[in-house]
């Protein structure tokens, strides 16, 4: 029987309709607009100018903070310019904008393919290349890597969880990774495990991804402490406290992290950017992104720079369908609709989804009839039609009572509701006014 965790979640459609599409490599652009904040935390600095010859894999901008990841220029070529631009989050933010002349790399990043196994660096060697490297998590959160890396004093692992669920509706960049770097995933979960100081691994990877699943248990024989486990195909198994919880059964506790419980999560592309950074000493300075939609006439993997257009890989895919009423950043769970296309790529970018204008529209909002549909499918087992209300009404105090900042934002409470109320967006509302509120608390 496939392990799952226990409480709440939901079966969406999955429209998985690029699982067998083969990652494409796009050529670099004509132009490349490179945002300073990819990450949690604090921007990163501009360390060029106007003007300044840039190779691909150059820092670009430096971290600042604590918590907060370089930036290396994707291409090589001229800055013509450092701007605010609009990013996908639909905010103004610094940028580095580049002209691309030729495809020139630092010299010291090996471009071969060949697979480097022996791993010769130390656990601090490793967690200060992710960091020069500017890794976040690519599984959408952007946290800065080398910070995951390192266990806080006091704290014991003993687990290291590559997170290949890939649980979004429509997304396929993480399946299209284990299948076709799969051996590069695996040790670079074994690079991990050695930061981390642990000796096991599992990757768990849900049952609609048959072949990942015995790709990678037939590759893990080779890799001392990995294992692969099959897990029941149910959202949001790729959020980490559902993961935890199914692969292992512990529970990470409200407020807590997975350190807490002895575990740390890497996402697969975190885990293949690892291997490349520090077995390659390469940036992260591209990505694979699913372009997809049921009207999109050539849905695909498609591996690209940071930086580039996402008109580029609209046009990529077939170019914008006549019928389409939204596009979407990250999966239709989660994700958010731009409000243009003329965006960059970023580090976190796993998806652009164009959804036709029939099922882009919001319904009517009806009064809630109390059936308790959303509290039966919140994985974190709150009440979302309460925290929404309270939120709606301002009542500040009482959303953190009711712990709306364990809130995942997965969208399993507005998806259920038959209502269809905006549950989400109210509570998305008090989450960050109750952290705001806090941060002030702790300031004072």
């Amino acid at each position: 029987m496939f392990k799952t965790f226990p409480k709440g979640g939901i079966h969406p459609p999955e429209n998985k309709l690029t699982a067998g599409k083969p990652i494409v490599v796009l050529p670099a652009p004509l132009q490349v607009t490179v945002p300073v904040s990819q990450h949690i935390g604090a921007p990163a600095t501009p360390m060029v100018e106007k003007g300044a010859a840039v190779k691909a894999g150059q820092v670009i901008a430096q971290a600042k903070g604590f918590v907060s990841a370089n930036i290396h220029s994707p291409v090589s070529g001229k800055v013509s310019k450092i701007d605010t631009v609009v990013d996908t989050t639909g905010y103004k933010q610094t940028a580095i904008v580049i002209d691309v002349e030729g495809d020139e790399w630092v010299e010291t990043i090996d471009r071969s393919k060949t697979l480097v196994r022996d791993v010769t660096m130390t656990r601090e060697q490793i967690i200060e290349r992710c960091q020069q490297c500017g890794l976040v998590g690519m599984g959408g959160a952007t946290f800065p890597t080398h910070i995951k890396m390192t266990v806080p004093a006091g704290k014991k692992c003993d687990l290291l969880i590559i997170n290949g669920v890939e649980c979004e509706p429509y997304l396929t960049s993480d399946h299209r990774l284990m299948l076709e770097k799969g051996a590069e995933v695996l040790t670079g979960a074994s690079i991990i495990m050695r930061a981390l100081g642990v000796d096991s691994a599992v990757v768990g990877i849900e049952a609609n991804k048959p072949d990942a699943i015995a790709h990678l248990t037939e590759l893990a024989k080779g890799f001392k402490g990995v294992t692969v486990q099959s897990l029941k195909v149910k959202y949001p198994q790729g959020g980490e406290k559902q993961l935890i919880k199914a692969c292992t059964g512990r529970e990470v506790p409200s407020g807590g992290l997975p350190v807490d419980v002895g575990v740390v999560v890497q996402n697969v592309g975190t885990a293949l950017a690892v291997y490349e950074a520090v077995q390659k000493n390469k940036p992260l300075m591209e990505r694979v992104v699913t372009v997809t939609g049921r009207s999109v006439k050539n849905p695909g993997n498609f591996q690209v720079r940071i930086g580039t257009p996402v008109t580029a890989l609209i046009e990529a895919a077939g170019g914008l369908p006549d019928d389409t009423g939204k596009v979407i950043n990250g999966g239709p769970m989660m994700g958010k609709a731009l409000a243009i296309t003329d965006v960059p790529v970023t580090k976190g970018t796993s998806g652009i989804i164009m959804f036709p204008a029939e099922s882009s529209k919001r319904a009517e909002v009806l009064p809630c009839i109390r059936c308790g549909k959303c509290s039966s499918a919140c994985a974190m087992g709150l009440e979302p039609w309460l925290i929404s209300v309270v939120s709606e009404k301002a009542m500040w105090d009482k959303a953190e009572q009711e712990k709306i900042t364990d809130c995942m934002e997965c969208g399993a409470c507005a998806y259920t509701c038959p209502a269809k109320r905006p549950l989400l967006d109210y509570i998305r509302l008090g989450k960050s006014t109750v952290i705001r509120m806090a941060r002030e608390r702790i300031s004072k």
